[in-house]
């Protein structure tokens, strides 16, 4: 066994960035060429102290890739804390999901390209219309690929400025997820009704009225998602098809789920108001699924008193169901302080992205 610290280090960004080790035992110089790791292989870095160097009992440091403005992120784009260690030979084995870039926590070339589909896409079920946007893979006019789909609801809080609740933001994430190629979806964003939203996410009678959320997923699956396989290279099958939306919008994103499994077969399910639809847990117990199903279920402990709970109600009437049904893979994802808001859906986002379709 070596008498000396060595430090592997795997990270499913590849370019062209040096990767440093810095820490206590260098006053935190970011880089410092003596503390530069050795490429093995794409991804793959090591670093072994030599064994005169003098480490303190308790080691903190971090990576970065030539300077703090470079530095290791979380997988969803956020500032980590020091890693520790009291080793002092050995080996150390770290990863690190995404870097800074530039002071960013994105690469702004690897933004997708938004388009907007129409300020006033008609919906025939509704009798009505709605902005669509439509984000492609930043490198989509260059290739020939077919790509999956996420349909995403309240398309007003998840890109660009967002709106008064806040932003998602989508389109940085998607950037983020591009840096460690997880960026092959397209996603298609649907605004919501404002007064009728509601009901177009309920189906079952609310103080707002009657629900017209079967209506509102019938203009999804019958008229919103033609159109898209039609101008867009997709891959139109419920495998590659997912919907997704927090609150509200998680809530009919199951139903669609239920109601159109052969069509939408991948769900990303935040915070959704199980509260408002009490009957959802016996749909879920006789529910069976024509194909297989992946679902990513996120709900935070801050939310409220209940929504833990309802969603494990959930997770548990899934797992009885016993109707004959193919596969339903759920990924129930847990934040002890997550409130009920923009910014922890849109941390969520990209881990949600990555385990339905990658």
């Amino acid at each position: 066994m070596s008498n000396s610290l060595r430090l592997e280090m795997t990270t499913p960004v590849h370019d062209d960035r040096p990767v440093f080790v810095s820490g206590n035992f260098c006053d935190w110089y970011p880089h410092a060429e003596p503390l530069q790791m050795q490429l093995k292989e794409p991804g793959r870095y090591v670093f072994e102290f030599p064994a005169d160097f003098s480490l303190p009992d308790k080691i903190e440091y971090k990576y970065n890739r030539g300077g703090w403005d470079h530095v290791e992120l979380d997988a969803s784009g956020e500032g980590v804390p020091n890693r520790t260690s009291t080793l002092h030979y050995g080996t150390q084995s770290d990863f690190v999901p995404h870097w800074r870039w530039f002071g960013k926590s994105f690469n702004p070339d690897f933004l997708p390209n938004v388009e907007l589909i129409s300020e006033d896409f008609h919906l025939p079920q509704l009798d009505t219309t709605r902005r669509i946007q439509v984000l492609l893979p930043h490198d989509y006019h260059t290739t020939d690929k077919h790509y999956p789909v996420l349909y995403l609801h309240d398309g007003q809080n998840l890109c660009g400025e967002g709106s008064e609740f806040g932003c998602w933001e989508v389109d940085k994430k998607m950037a983020l997820l591009a840096a460690r190629h997880h960026h092959d979806v397209i996603l298609v964003t649907i605004d919501h009704g404002a007064e009728e939203r509601i009901r177009e996410f309920t189906l079952h009678r609310t103080k707002a009225g009657q629900g017209r959320g079967r209506q509102y997923l019938e203009f999804i699956g019958h008229s919103l998602k033609p159109f898209v396989d039609t101008h867009f290279r997709t891959i139109p099958d419920a495998a590659h098809t997912g919907m997704g939306g927090s609150s509200l919008g998680g809530l009919i994103s199951i139903y669609a789920g239920m109601l159109f499994p052969q069509v939408f077969g991948r769900l990303m399910i935040f915070s959704p108001a199980l509260w408002i639809s009490p009957k959802i847990y016996f749909d879920a117990i006789k529910f069976a699924a024509p194909v297989p199903m992946k679902v990513y279920a996120y709900g935070g402990g801050a939310e409220s008193s209940y929504m833990v709970p309802n969603l494990q109600r959930f997770n548990d009437a899934l797992l009885r169901q016993h109707y004959g049904g193919l596969s339903i893979d759920l990924h129930v994802s847990i934040d002890p302080k997550g409130t009920h808001q923009e910014a922890h859906w849109s941390r969520e986002f990209p881990k949600a992205v990555e385990w339905l379709f990658f």
